[in-house]
Order: structure tokens, then sequence, then C-alpha cells
């Protein structure tokens, strides 16, 4: 458990003014209908694309390498959406972090919590899978407003910004383990905490099994999946989040606990997570964060990177 982070008068010093400046006016905007902030999202989202060069390519390259059969124009026109959706995110982080329990009522929309009840009828905690789609702000308030969860944490460099993350998020959970806590998260699980754990990104080679993710057939992905379910009395649940169409909110979607999971065999359990993964991407592609370099990792250390071209790779990922 990560000790909160306490108000300190230092962070009235001139050095954090233009940061109090831009919190308070997204605090003002926070206050107009939903409706109104994904318009003002997607409207950011095109700035961005026109402005962040460089993860509009990694954002690109990653589309193509997961979708190389997908035509031309459809990987421009996703790539387009997501940066829309990257847009819209920065409103859903104060959605999350800002609105009272009232305003996100009336977006949340729940289904499958039955799942989680079983599990913790049984005694056990649990494991709850979660992509990294970038509405995940306003989904795990969402999930908050049903049951508040222990989620990880990495602090922020900035102290101020580090209070604001932290105190935000903590309004959808009980509280926050450190990122590399393992024994905390471990500890909450065995007292049949609810503990979302994100596997979908690259944390390099260490404790991990290279696997098919879509079309690259050497992905690197974390076994951090096993070490809790192993170490821990819980069970994995997946759960899908997405931003519902017409602005009617987010659907939290919990699905059946994974059976026989862990099965004794990594590379067969990971491979697993990654088919997940990979059904909830396909529910809204353009919700997902492209822009992290998830094949960075490569098999060998001296194999090409998979970013030094913008042309589609073949299906096992090698130039």
């Amino acid at each position: 458990m990560v000790n909160a982070p306490r108000f300190s008068w230092h962070f009235l010093l001139p050095q954090y003014w233009l940061l109090w400046l831009g919190v308070g006016l997204m605090w003002l905007i926070s206050w107009l209908p939903y409706r109104v902030l994904m318009l003002l999202g997607r409207a950011v989202g095109a700035l961005l694309y026109k402005l962040m060069s460089s993860r509009r390519k990694v954002a690109a390259r990653n589309i193509a390498l997961c979708f190389p059969e997908m035509p031309a124009k459809e990987q421009q026109a996703l790539l387009k959406a997501n940066f829309a959706e990257s847009g819209k995110a920065l409103f859903e982080t104060i959605i999350g972090w800002w609105w009272p329990d009232w305003r996100v009522r009336k977006l949340a929309h729940f289904q499958g919590y039955h799942h989680i009840e079983a599990a913790r009828a049984e005694g056990k905690g649990v494991l709850l899978l979660a992509g990294h789609f970038l509405h995940l702000e306003a989904a795990c308030r969402v999930f908050g407003l049903t049951h508040p969860s222990v989620g990880f944490y990495r602090p922020h460099n900035n102290p101020l910004m580090d209070y604001l993350q932290y105190h935000g998020r903590n309004r959808a959970n009980k509280y926050m383990v450190g990122k590399r806590d393992v024994k905390g998260l471990i500890q909450a699980l065995n007292q049949q905490e609810v503990c979302f754990y994100l596997p979908d990104q690259d944390y390099g080679r260490n404790r991990a099994e290279f696997v098919p993710f879509f079309a690259v057939a050497e992905t690197a992905t974390t076994t951090g999946t096993l070490l809790f379910a192993n170490a821990a009395n819980c069970v994995v649940i997946p759960v899908y989040t997405y931003r519902l169409p017409g602005y009617q909110g987010y659907q939290v979607e919990v699905l059946p606990a994974l059976n026989n999971f862990p099965s004794g065999d990594d590379k067969a359990d990971v491979t697993r997570v990654n088919q997940w993964v990979e059904q909830a991407v396909l529910k809204h592609p353009e919700q997902y964060m492209w822009l992290h370099r998830r094949f960075k990792t490569r098999p060998q250390p001296e194999d090409p990177s998979l970013y030094k071209t913008e042309t589609p790779a073949n299906a096992n990922g090698r130039q």
C-alpha cells in the first residue's frame, strides 16, 4: 500500500502556478455537459494528430503490424479515429478524477458483476484483467461505483501532479499499490480484494514470454499475471471496457473467471491472455492505446527494431 501523497504548502510556490492554472481551467471545463466534453476532445485529438508526429508514427506502425491485411485507407482512418479518442481521454481523466458520483452514474453501464461476487463468496480475491484503453480513467470510476478496487500506482515525477493523480484515481479505489510492490498486491488479493492488472504493454524481457499478439508472432508479454495468480488465493477475471456510441457513457462488462488458469504452461497461458486482449481490442479498436511501443522488445537483443520502418512486417513480426 502506498502512503497517500499529502498536500504541501510548497505547492503554492510560483513554480507550480502554471500547473494550478491548467488544473483550474480543466476543473471549470469539467462542468460542461458530457456531449460537449467529448466534442472538445475530438477537436483536441485532431490537433494532437498534427502536432505529435513521433507518436503518430508509432501508432501507425502498431496498426500496420497488427492488421497487415487491412487496406491502407482503413489503417489511416483507424489512426485518425484513435487520435480523436486520445483527445477525449484528456477529458475522461477529469471525469474520472473530479466528477461527483451523481454525474458518473448517468454514464455507468455495468454487467457481469455476479462473476466477482461468486469468487468473493468462495473466499477468493479477484485479479481483474483490463486493457490499456484510452477511456480507462472514466471506466475505472464507473467500476468503483459498484465495487472500489485496489490499483497499481506509479508516482509522478512532479509532486503536485502526483498528489492530484493519486487522489483523483483514489476516488474509484480503496487504495493504491506501488507499481513494483508485488507483495502488496498479493496481500490485497489474499484479503479478497478486487485488484486491477493491465498485462498488455511491453514491460521488457524480464518475466516475459514471446507469444503472438495479432499478426506479430513474437511479442514480449509479461508473465506477471501468472505470478499473481499462482502466489495469491485468487481467480483471474477478464473485463471489457468501452465507450458506448451516442454519448451514452461507458460499458464495463465482467466476464467469467478463466478456467484452469494458470495451467502450468507459461507460453500457453500468456497466449491466452493476449487472445483475450485481442478480443477486447476488436470490439472498439479505435479506443485502444496504440500510441505505446508495444513491440519494442525483440526476441533477441540484436534483432532489428520494428519501429525503424513504416512498412508493415510479415506475420512473424520480422523485417
